[in-house]
């Protein structure tokens, strides 16, 4: 294992040259991409419809193609899953990536085509480790094995000549030999679809592995953590995996559940944390200063064409849309894109916001539908993890799980925010913990604090606190257990709160 050690280090820095590249000339990188795109485009009924034979700049493709939601583009995509060729993308689609439809209560289907799996998806997989190896050059991740906890496959509902399923199951099943050997559990564990005889089957097998990486999202790996932990009788999982190096991680804000992790679950400074921001539409960004948190570069030679559109135009079918050489720092971006899985302006649904310019950093800082602004207050899921964590912080307190909504103005009373909010270790003291998270919000959002003035519009926020395991219970009654499913942060709406309050009650 030192012998492979060495050589996939080796091979893996043979990438950096072409990261420094286009860290240095992002603008040229980006208009690489757009060309061989269009001129992919220009082979399909979509390319057709919208003459991408005669686009000869960024400018005729912004004025000729609108933002596309999924629902704009599902006609098409239902096509491409009944078998029709060359509707969106020239090449044939065996593979869709399911996402849970976080912008939707049903499902979405991605289509993966063989240039979006190989150029995008397995491409960042190799730069991701790429990167570690340029933080760490001493790293012996590779004389274990890597733990990766994915989803599951099913056969296309449609056609059977092509599959469906968590874009993490979709990665796994088209690995090189060489990366599925040093990763674990097995495929046939791996892709599992019950997920709790998963989570168990996962746990028994891994609980004997020489584990020294995990790639996953926090919530989930901390389910299968403590279920390793509940079988071997162990305080940390370092007695477990004593070798373990690294957490890539993505999905959810790792800020929360950072303290848990450095504390209680990898209780040593030696183990290292890379952020990655890896979605069904393609791989955006990895984290490549692991010393800057939260802060992840935008891979830009990925077959992936970016658009940034300011929030107040978010919904516009044709918004005033930034390339990469037009953005500016500390401003929240909805995110669009045009892949080479046969997305055209497709609006992912992501707020982002640069932390550098040159190279290009960002934070994904919301979702352009999760947030709260019933009031005009407009609360963003990254005022609430800022919020969160400096409550924590300042009361000991570590979070498993959160969501939050309003309470609506009636009869006379002024309305308020709402939260549910899970604990692995409660605050020293909870009324400190509230006053804090408020007073946060205030800092952070003037709109936030023009309605809390003197509680003119809001009062206090109502803070509910439940048991541990209330979130999980809740994802399972909702048939939302799994990698790709995330809890919704924010609502505008009481949806997620009276359906996960009931259930409580229920208890």
């Amino acid at each position: 294992m030192t012998l492979l050690n060495t050589t996939l280090k080796w091979l893996l820095q043979r990438r950096l040259p072409r990261i420094e590249a286009i860290m240095q000339r992002p603008g040229a990188a980006q208009q690489k991409v757009f060309t061989e795109l269009i001129r992919a485009g220009c082979h399909t009924e979509w390319g057709r419809k919208h003459a991408y034979k005669s686009i000869q700049c960024i400018r005729d493709f912004q004025e000729r193609v609108s933002v596309s939601s999924y629902e704009d583009l599902f006609p098409y995509i239902e096509r491409v899953m009944k078998g029709e060729s060359k509707v969106l993308w020239p090449s044939p689609v065996r593979w869709f990536a399911k996402s849970s439809g976080t912008t939707n209560a049903r499902s979405k289907f991605i289509p993966v085509t063989t240039e979006s799996l190989d150029e995008s998806h397995l491409k960042g997989g190799k730069d991701m480790m790429a990167l570690y190896i340029a933080n760490n050059p001493d790293s012996r991740a590779f004389e274990g094995k890597g733990l990766s906890i994915g989803g599951s496959l099913h056969q296309n509902p449609y056609s059977t000549n092509s599959a469906a399923g968590d874009v993490s199951a979709v990665v796994m099943n088209n690995l090189p030999s060489w990366a599925q050997y040093i990763r674990t559990p097995s495929l046939s564990v791996a892709l599992m679809d019950e997920w709790e005889a998963k989570l168990e089957r996962m746990a028994e097998i891994t609980s004997q592995e020489n584990v020294t990486s995990l790639l996953g999202t926090p919530t989930w790996g901390l389910v299968l953590i403590d279920k390793i932990l509940a079988r071997t009788g162990k305080s940390n999982i370092l007695e477990v995996w004593p070798n373990f190096e690294v957490m890539m991680h993505g999905a959810v804000n790792f800020q929360p559940y950072r303290e848990l992790f450095q504390q209680q679950i990898f209780p040593s400074k030696s183990v290292l944390y890379q952020e990655i921001y890896n979605a069904s539409e393609g791989f955006f960004a990895i984290q490549d200063d692991l010393k800057r948190v939260g802060e992840m570069l935008l891979m830009l030679d990925y077959g992936i064409f970016y658009e940034f559109v300011p929030i107040a135009e978010a919904d516009q079918p044709f918004p005033k849309a930034l390339t990469i050489d037009e953005v500016e720092l500390d401003k929240n971006y909805a995110l669009i894109v045009s892949t080479n899985g046969g997305l055209w302006r497709y609006r992912v649904g992501d707020t982002v916001r640069f932390t550098s310019l040159y190279p290009h950093r960002l934070k994904v800082s919301g979702r352009t539908k999760h947030f709260i602004n019933a009031f005009g207050e407009e609360v963003i899921v990254e005022n609430a993890e800022m919020a969160i964590t400096r409550a924590c912080e300042a009361t000991n307190a570590v979070i498993t799980d959160y969501t939050a909504g309003p309470i609506y103005m009636s009869n006379g009373a002024n309305g308020c925010h709402e939260w549910v909010i899970e604990f692995a270790q409660e605050p020293d003291s909870q009324q400190r913990f509230n006053q804090i998270l408020d007073e946060t919000l205030r800092q952070i959002n003037s709109d936030y604090d023009a309605k809390r003035y003197n509680d003119m519009v809001l009062k206090r926020p109502r803070i509910h606190v439940v048991q541990p395991g209330t979130f999980y219970a809740w994802m399972k009654q909702r048939g939302k257990l799994g990698g790709q499913h995330k809890v919704p942060r924010l609502a505008n709406s009481r949806e997620y709160l009276d359906d996960i309050l009931g259930q409580v009650l229920e208890l």
